[in-house]
Formats: structure tokens, sequence, C-alpha cells
């Protein structure tokens, strides 16, 4: 379009501010509905997956469930609880499992390191818990099966924990006190920055501020009471080709008989999670989708009702131009070329303000914001699209003005 149609256009518009100004405020709310809807709709996506990734995508989770000593005496009878015999035998049993991991949680009397004491969580780990649950080592390393096989007496430190005991010195190498125990730090995970405890419902291990022991070398050093479970929870990982939904059945149906039909676990499928959880996100999208159509269809309809009031108001005026030799052709762009600018300037309005209301969203509900730039083109093209469409009556009904009649107008 010639740009003289579209300064010739932004003068007509600026003739009628307010008229033109309310006519955008739907074009605005629409496309900011549609930003916002996006910005957080992708937010959640990549938080999600970040999230997962913790529990472990292709990770089929067996916990131990916390009971009171005195019903645990009773189910002790059945049930020897959650044990590295259940792991194994998953292990053999269950179809695509490639390995296990086992944690079991470590009471903390006192953690401390020259004078810095400290509170944290530990864990008794089994070396294939770092590849379950996506920690990596930025300094030093995690632990190989000799340290298991050693008793070793050695730990990595969650990041924010080493920071505490440490401070900027570099920890590998150095020793610390857990309860009656002296270890030595072997390695510092990487920061994950994960932003939730839990993801559906379920609890997530963030790692800043915990310490971790190779699991044989805990079970040889530290006081576990006879009637806890022997492991916290088993994590088996799978090759990808079989169905985590058949895999977990087979699991459930393992641990229900080695344990005597006791209830005393809890099976996690975090593909099914995630499943679940955008399942719910398909049904936010599709809600905010609709209030975000309704918002643009009102902008055109705005955008349709200003274009004929301006076609009445400005009859003369068109039958002048075309008694002077302007074609319907000339008339329908010069109209087009104002819904052009009200549907461009709600666009570029409606980006500003969506991501104005995704970060304040975020902030008030503590939800996640990314950005496609794809989304942000969709939502821009989307509103053209409806201006436009909109405006094309008005302009084919001041193209086809009788020129005569127009010029005897009173408009």
């Amino acid at each position: 379009m010639k740009r003289a149609l579209i300064i010739e256009a932004i003068t007509e518009l600026q003739r009628r501010k307010l008229r033109t100004g309310l006519t955008l405020l739907g074009m605005i709310f629409g496309v900011a509905a549609i930003v916002a809807m996006l910005a957080v709709g992708e937010g959640s996506q990549r938080e999600a997956l970040h999230l997962v990734a913790e529990l472990g995508l292709n990770n089929l989770l067996v916990e131990s469930k916390g009971i009171d000593v005195d019903k645990l005496k009773e189910i002790r009878i059945r049930s020897l609880g959650l044990s590295a015999a259940d792991a194994n035998a998953a292990l053999q049993v269950v179809p695509g499992a490639v390995s296990v991991a086992l944690k079991k949680e470590i009471k903390v009397d006192l953690l401390a390191s020259g004078g810095n004491v400290v509170d944290a969580r530990a864990f008794a780990v089994s070396p294939a818990y770092a590849e379950h649950s996506g920690v990596h080592v930025t300094q030093g390393r995690w632990f190989s099966d000799a340290d298991g096989a050693t008793l070793a007496p050695v730990c990595v430190l969650g990041p924010r924990l080493a920071q505490k005991l440490f401070g900027d010195e570099n920890p590998v190498g150095a020793r610390l006190k857990l309860n009656h125990a002296w270890l030595e730090v072997v390695g510092v995970l990487t920061n994950r920055s994960l932003n939730k405890a839990e993801f559906e419902g379920v609890k997530l291990g963030l790692d800043d501020e915990r310490i971790f022991v190779p699991w044989e070398s805990a079970r040889a050093r530290f006081h576990f009471s006879e009637i806890e479970d022997e492991i916290d929870g088993i994590s088996l990982q799978l090759d990808g080709k079989v169905a985590p939904d058949v895999a977990a059945h087979v699991l459930q149906t393992l641990i229900n008989q080695r344990h005597g039909g006791v209830d005393d676990t809890n099976l996690i499928v975090p593909m099914g999670l995630y499943r679940q959880h955008q399942q719910t996100q398909k049904i936010f999208t599709v809600v905010m989708s609709s209030i975000a159509a309704v918002s643009l269809l009102v902008g055109g309809i705005g955008i349709m009702n200003i274009m004929l009031a301006n076609v009445l108001e400005r009859r003369r005026e068109i039958g002048l131009k075309r008694a002077l030799g302007a074609r319907k052709r000339d008339v329908v762009q010069q109209f087009l070329a104002e819904a052009l600018v009200i549907a461009v300037s709600g666009a570029l309005l409606g980006v500003l303000l969506g991501a104005i209301a995704a970060y304040s969203i975020a902030a008030l509900a503590g939800w996640a914001v990314a950005w496609s730039p794809l989304s942000l083109l969709l939502a821009v093209a989307l509103c053209v699209a409806v201006g436009l469409g909109f405006g094309v009556f008005p302009a084919r009904q001041a193209a086809e003005l009788d020129p005569i009649a127009a010029l005897r107008s009173d408009g």
C-alpha cells in the first residue's frame, strides 16, 4: 500500500481522535489477551518440562509413605517396607528397565565445617541418582561405584550449602562433619534454579541446600531405625521403548506382591504427570482463546462502525473525488488504509499491554512467563487480518456511492 495513502489515513483518523481511540481499545484488549495468554502458556509449558526433568521423564518412582510408628509396627508384620531388594527385583522384572537409583534420607543432628554450623537435609543415594534426577556437578565429581564398594567417607554438596559452609573457597577436598562422621567433599552440584518445590502435587528434591553421601557408606556410618524402610525412594529408568503406563502396572503389581498387599508406597509416573499438566494447559488455552477471540471480534465490529460512520460523514468528499476521476479501487484503498492503521496501531499497543499484563500476572501468581517470536507475530497478524476483514464492507460501501447523489448530500 502506498505511503501517501497511509499518511492520508493517519491524518483522517487524527481528526476524529476520540472515536479512533475508542475503536482502538477493542483491538488493544484483544491482542493483549492473546499475548498474555501465549506468554503465560509458553512459560508454563517450559517450566513444566524443567520441573519434570527433576523427576525424570522416562523414570518410574516408588516412594515410601510417611506412616506413624504405631501403625508401622502393625504393617511390619506383613511388609518389611521399601528395600534395595525391591529395587533389584524391579530392575529384573519391569519391561524396559535399564537402571535403578536408591535414596534414603539421613537424620541430621549436626552439619559443620570449621566454625560454620548450618541446617540442611542429607541423603544417601546410589551413583545412578545423578543421571536419574538430572543433577550435574560443576566442581569435582559425582560418586562412583568404587566409593560405595570401599565405603568411602565422601560427599557431594548442593551449591547454596557449599556457599554457606565454605564461602567463596573451593570446597572440593575440604572436610566436614555430618553428625559424628567426617566426610571429604568431592563435588559441588550445578545450581538448577527450580522455582517450585512441587509439580502436580509431587514434591521435588531441590538440591541447593542438600548433602549427598554414597548409599553404602551411609548405611555403614549412620544410624537408621530398624522399623524404618531401608530406602525412602526408588527411581527406575526406562529405555523409552515400553509405554510408561505398562511398565508402571508391572511395577505396582511387583511391589504389591513383595509387600504382602500392604499399601505402604506411592507410585509416581512423571510422564503421566506431564500429560495431566498438558491437559490442564489445553483447557486454560481454550478458555483464554475464547475470551481473546471475543475481544478481537468486538474490536473488529468497532472498526466497521467507525468506517461506516466515516463513509456517511464524508459522502461529499467521496463524491468529489469520484467526480474528479478517482476510481472505485482508489476509494476502497483509502478506507482500507484507515482500517489498516487502526489494526496495526491496536496490535502494537496490544503487544505492549499484553507484555505488561503477563509480567504482572507472573509477579502476583508466581507463574513463569516465556516468549515465542512466532506467537507474537501470530497475534499481530490476526489483529491486522481482523481489522482489514471488518474494513472491507465499509470500504466497498464508500466505493459504490453514486458520485452525483453524494455531491448533493448534506454530509
